[in-house]
């Protein structure tokens, strides 16, 4: 069964599957399923998952597997981890990947108003977040054992609040 890791771009999702993987947790990304099902198309010059249709071809794994993408949470699984972050840490993040402001200002957006976090509730019924702002990638795969180990308590949704970092924009 998947595993969702999921959340909006520049929270770590990426560096985190790989220290999953690491630690010998079988991990696929949601692009890596997508191409291997045909469900990327060209959008504006870029490709683009159809996750609907991915959704419909994709089959569980027999083993628990890491899903990793900020698209994985549109993806059937046992249960959703998003990792979250300060909007002004991923603006940062994201500006030195060279993200156009357009693009930068919409994801700090979409993880202020916890977008990630509504849509996977919709979807799941399990569904953690991790605060992983000041957390170091080996922490933030520690809480993901300790949530899939049953110690859920400091994960439920909506303990993460940028409300006040939003506030302050105005």
């Amino acid at each position: 069964m998947f595993i969702i890791l999921t959340g909006t771009p520049g929270t770590g999702k990426t560096t985190v599957a790989k220290t999953l993987a690491s630690r010998g947790y079988d991990t696929v990304t949601v692009e890596e399923l997508a191409r291997e099902h045909n469900c990327l198309e060209e959008v504006d010059g870029e490709l683009e998952v159809d996750v609907d249709k991915l959704a419909k071809a994709v089959s569980q794994p027999e083993k628990d597997t890491i899903l990793e993408g900020h698209l994985a949470h549109f993806m059937p699984g046992r249960m959703n981890i998003i990792l979250r972050c300060h909007p002004e840490t991923i603006r940062k993040r994201l500006e030195e990947r060279g993200y156009d402001s357009e693009k930068v200002q919409e994801n700090v957006e979409a993880e202020a108003i916890d977008l990630i976090l509504s849509e996977s509730t919709q979807k799941c019924l399990f569904v953690f977040e991790i605060d992983a702002t000041e957390l170091s990638p080996e922490n933030i795969v520690d809480s993901i054992e300790r949530i899939m180990n049953g110690e859920i308590d400091d994960y439920s949704p909506g303990k993460v609040d940028w409300s006040m970092a939003v506030m302050e924009w105005y």
